[in-house]
């Protein structure tokens, strides 16, 4: 099914995917908001820009953005996968709890802030070039992979990545020299047993966005997790 979006509210729009039955392209999407939210078993392409908040709540549908996204994409989001085939706005991810969001170029601040798991419930960002400030804010659990695919010297993160960080793990491509982690973290280079966590995911993101497999598998990578020796509590009770 094509929903052409031109003139139509997000409400329209999630009523005609709700009513259509088997896979649907939206066409002519030009910043709507909350398109898919909550949406089960479906494949969903994006022709334009859709609005803050694709797939809120997401509960197994995949759904396909052939261009940018702007702010707050799979909010909350619960299953099934976001793959963006360009850059982001802020906050991916905003509290997810499940599925998984692929980002082809880059992202903006507080990448997966408060993204959180749950038993078999393990969430996972993957993010192509570079990302801004606040990588993992609050993070609870869940796996960030930012792969700095981008060839401009930029730095792969911004500022202040892992600010009240409490679980989880950031991985980044490369050594992370020069960037500066909170005190609560710990820094190291990735195990086996972190690359076979990470492989999935990276063979995912080749595969949607034709990178080289090969040479990712094969490069360095860091990773950075809560010190659980020196927890955050001290911002939330008093001594």
């Amino acid at each position: 099914m094509i929903i052409d979006a031109s003139g139509l509210d997000y409400k329209r729009i999630n009523e005609k995917l709700a009513a259509s039955v088997g896979d649907a392209t939206i066409s002519g999407c030009i910043g709507q908001r909350f398109i898919a939210a909550g949406l089960g078993e479906r494949n969903i392409s994006i022709d334009g820009i859709p609005g803050n908040a694709l797939g809120a709540y997401l509960n197994g549908a995949h759904i396909k953005v052939n261009g940018n996204a702007q702010d707050a994409v799979g909010d909350t989001m619960n299953d099934g996968e976001i793959a963006v085939y360009g850059d982001i706005g802020d906050a991916v991810g905003y509290a997810m709890r499940g599925g998984a969001i692929y980002i082809k170029g880059n992202s903006g601040y507080r990448v997966g802030v408060h993204m959180k798991e749950y038993k078999d419930k393990k969430p996972a960002i993957v993010v192509g070039g570079r990302t801004g400030s606040f990588l993992g804010e609050y993070q609870a659990g869940g796996i960030i992979l930012v792969l700095g695919l981008n060839d401009d010297s930029k730095p792969i993160v911004g500022n202040f990545p892992g600010t009240g960080m409490h679980g989880g793990k950031l991985i980044l491509r490369g050594n992370a020299d020069g960037i500066k982690f909170p005190s609560q973290t710990n820094k190291r280079t990735a195990s086996d047993e972190d690359m076979a966590q990470i492989t999935p995911l990276i063979k995912r993101y080749c595969l949607l966005f034709g990178a080289d497999e090969s040479k990712l598998l094969n490069d360095s990578y860091t990773v950075v997790v809560p010190d659980t020796k020196n927890p955050y509590k001290q911002m939330y009770v008093a001594n």
